[in-house]
């Protein structure tokens, strides 16, 4: 049998964090070792216990923001994960921006919670389907300039550029392919070398870091 997760929740709503506890604690593949409402709980909570996944709430007193950049600078070995009502594009980039690795909204179902959680907990990225598609496609591509050289960019090679280019426009692997002409397990193998050098978990961190670089540069 899998080894059991250990899990925080965070979120200063008593009864929704209680229903998110319940989900998790009766599913059978997480223990929750320790409940919080509020951005200093959940560092305080996280560095006495270390748990493999700190579940938080954005907008609790104190920031979840904040509280996740806090964790992620002292604790990287934690895996953090949002989860809010918010769907606004700087929440979401914030977040990823302060070392979450999952961005999940309040509407989701228990079942769909805890198979996401279960990713989070191996070390996989999560941010919703219809976030990740708006966020991805209201990047859009900048007019081409050289980047600076304290750049993200500077290290890509030029196809890696135009590949990162279109992935910032919501383009999938494969329509990056088409339009390039190139083996949709070709755009794969220039996405794997595009993260590694931006030092990003997956293609939406990509294209915030991207955008930022491109906003710059405007």
């Amino acid at each position: 049998m899998p080894e059991r997760k250990t899990v925080i929740v965070v979120d200063d709503h008593p009864l929704y964090r209680r229903g998110v506890v319940k989900t998790l604690a009766g599913e059978g593949r997480f223990d929750v070792v320790a409940e919080g409402a509020s951005a200093a709980e959940a560092v305080r909570l996280a560095g006495e216990l270390k748990p493999d996944v700190m579940l938080l709430d954005i907008s609790m007193p104190g920031n979840g923001v904040e509280a996740a950049r806090q964790i992620a600078a002292a604790q990287p070995g934690i895996n953090i994960a949002m989860l809010t009502v918010s769907e606004a594009d700087d929440d979401i980039m914030s977040a990823l921006q302060a070392g979450a690795k999952g961005y999940i909204l309040k509407g989701v179902g228990a079942d769909e919670l805890i198979g996401i959680l279960a990713g989070i907990a191996r070390g996989e990225s999560y941010v919703s389907p219809g976030l990740a598609a708006r966020l991805l496609v209201s990047l859009k591509t900048r007019p081409a300039a050289a980047p600076p050289a304290d750049s993200p960019l500077a290290a890509l090679t030029a196809r890696e550029e135009q590949i990162l280019k279109l992935v910032a426009q919501g383009l999938s692997n494969k329509e990056v392919g088409r339009k390039l002409d190139l083996q949709e397990k070709t755009v794969k193998h220039y996405m794997t070398n595009i993260l590694q050098k931006l030092n990003a978990r997956n293609r939406v961190e990509a294209a915030v870091l991207a955008k930022e670089s491109w906003k710059k540069q405007s």
